[in-house]
């Protein structure tokens, strides 16, 4: 077979986009030089390598090995291109990162001050649920992942470079509000906005609250963090988030931190990458840059922390 790697590529993205015509506007081509890539590809593998469903395309048991195969492919080709920009040093160069949600709060600002120093480099950046962080960082989709705790058993190097601290929020018109010094036990009564079963956030206020033999009780669950800020501030129950995506709300007092004891809980934000990849110059930068600056510039500022930090 003579396959090319920008058939293996526009293969990738029909893939993808399950779609000629996606894939085509994706990759600025046009619909009919992606349907000629893919006829001559299926020609070279001799096999069908779409099925036809309704309007939308997918891959044969064939084209689906085909993909598997397609993403090593690629991901050997970053490790090729890594590989060069190491000679080429931090002048220039791309960096894919995914990040959590809640890290995309901050991660902006540490992003523009080292593209403030490094010019040339071009950052891409994805927003991702933990399932998919993982699953990127073990095809090697990405160069590195911002996130909470990895799990211990996978095939990954984490470095942690930041705290995030956990806090229990309310309503300004929470009856609770204005105490100081809450016994957790006293929010066992209390009903919880939380995120989906499986959140890293989630999982940490279980496990504290188990930890003190203390009911955790989730009353309603919401897909987002904003989501949980508009039901808190509405009075609909309590919350347990990161403070970093708390800065606005609290400013203007749609919310507040209640003074709970045993909080705040203070986890880690780990930068993190697959174990043996090869790291480019301006990945293994922007590395050095998270564990010497984002401290300084990317903690919170919120001085109520200050008083209930144990």
């Amino acid at each position: 077979m003579h396959l090319t790697l920008r058939q293996l590529q526009i293969f990738d993205a029909v893939v993808h986009q399950q779609s000629f015509t996606r894939a085509a506007d994706a990759l600025h081509l046009t619909q009919p030089a992606v349907s000629m890539q893919m006829r001559q590809l299926e020609e070279q593998v001799g096999v069908p390598l779409f099925d036809h469903v309704g309007k939308q395309i997918q891959p044969t048991d064939a084209g689906r090995e085909l993909h598997r195969h397609a993403k090593l492919v690629a991901a050997k080709m970053r490790d090729l291109e890594s590989a060069m920009e190491e000679f080429r040093g931090v002048q220039r160069g791309e960096l894919d990162l995914t990040v959590a949600s809640t890290a995309n709060y901050f991660m902006p600002k540490l992003i523009a001050a080292f593209c403030a120093r490094h010019a040339r480099v071009q950052v891409r950046l994805q927003v991702s649920n933990q399932t998919q962080i993982l699953e990127s960082l073990s095809a090697s989709n990405k160069d590195l992942a911002i996130m909470g705790q990895p799990p211990e058993d996978a095939e990954l190097v984490a470095r942690g470079f930041l705290d995030n601290p956990l806090v229990v929020i309310a309503s300004p018109e929470h009856p609770l509000a204005e105490r100081r010094q809450i016994p957790l036990m006293q929010l066992s009564r209390q009903p919880f906005i939380t995120r989906e079963p499986g959140s890293g956030t989630r999982n940490a206020a279980e496990r504290h609250f188990s930890r003190y033999e203390v009911e955790f009780h989730s009353a309603m669950e919401m897909s987002s963090n904003e989501a949980i800020k508009q039901a808190v501030e509405a009075g609909l129950g309590l919350g347990v988030l990161s403070l970093h995506t708390l800065e606005l709300e609290l400013a203007i007092r749609r919310l507040v931190i209640l003074d709970v004891e045993s909080f705040p809980i203070v986890r880690q934000w780990f930068v993190v990458h697959r174990k043996g990849k090869r790291l480019s110059a301006v990945a293994q930068s922007f590395l050095a840059f998270l564990t010497q600056q984002a401290r300084p510039l990317a903690s919170p500022k919120h001085p109520q922390l200050v008083q209930l930090t144990p």
